[in-house]
């Protein structure tokens, strides 16, 4: 898919990974995004971007109302980034709400909106879902224990959905992030990426055709030890446990 001249939606886009991506299909010569967020009055990173091919809306994920609203207001759709997501850094045993909240944003908002935008993109032609997993979707990091488990299922929902769009013609594409640097990383004192240079890995792979992407060299990293022995990974991150 080329990004030139598409028109897309992003949700979660007032800042951090999903600012990075109304910036750089911007960049890209995106012919218009539209930048879903909960809230279009504390925007105010995007106010400062071409307002003549972005138009800021309301849309929380969780809200069925707001999808349905998103569908009919933005029907020219070709790509759809699902970037909104939460992490409550939380443990499984004690975490009390947070898996129940992750999972509502991170696993059924993305489907949600997947179902509602699955037939606009069939009518411009196929076009693309872009779903921003984690390498959390693939070994579970107890220290963001049920986020991991909201980010597994996500993975398996890419697949699904990756199978059953196939005949529509819709790419859909899995990212898998490690550390980036967003106020989401903030707790973690290690070597984090860009977030522009993340997204311009996965417009990159995106273009390309690639379906599943590991845009840092730390995702891309565990990905190769859980290819080559997965326990050893599972040990290694066992140990980073929740306060």
């Amino acid at each position: 898919m080329n990004i030139k001249d598409a028109t897309v939606l992003v949700t979660g886009a007032n800042r951090g990974i999903g600012l990075a991506f109304v910036k750089e299909l911007l960049a890209g010569g995106a012919r218009k995004v539209y930048a879903g967020v909960r809230d279009p009055d504390a925007a105010t990173a995007l106010a400062g971007l071409d307002l003549s091919r972005v138009e800021v809306m309301a849309l929380d994920v969780t809200k069925p109302d707001a999808i349905a609203a998103a569908t009919a207001h933005c029907d020219d759709v070709a790509l759809l980034v699902n970037n909104a997501g939460i992490a409550r850094f939380a443990g499984l045993i004690g975490g009390g709400d947070a898996a129940r909240d992750e999972m509502e944003t991170n696993y059924f908002g993305t489907l949600n909106m997947i179902r509602a935008f699955a037939p606009v993109l069939k009518e411009n032609g196929g076009g693309a879902v872009v779903t921003l997993g984690s390498i959390a979707s693939h070994v579970n990091f107890p220290v963001l224990g049920s986020y991991s488990a909201s980010k597994a299922a996500v993975h398996s929902l890419i697949q699904g959905v990756r199978a059953e769009l196939a005949d529509q013609g819709t790419l859909v594409v899995g990212v898998y992030p490690g550390p980036i640097d967003t106020e989401m990383a903030e707790p973690f004192p290690m070597e984090k990426t860009a977030p522009d240079v993340m997204v311009r890995t996965v417009l990159d792979a995106l273009e390309a055709g690639e379906e599943d992407v590991y845009p840092d060299a730390k995702s891309v990293e565990l990905h190769a030890g859980l290819q080559a022995d997965p326990k050893a990974v599972e040990k290694e991150v066992g140990t980073m446990l929740p306060q």
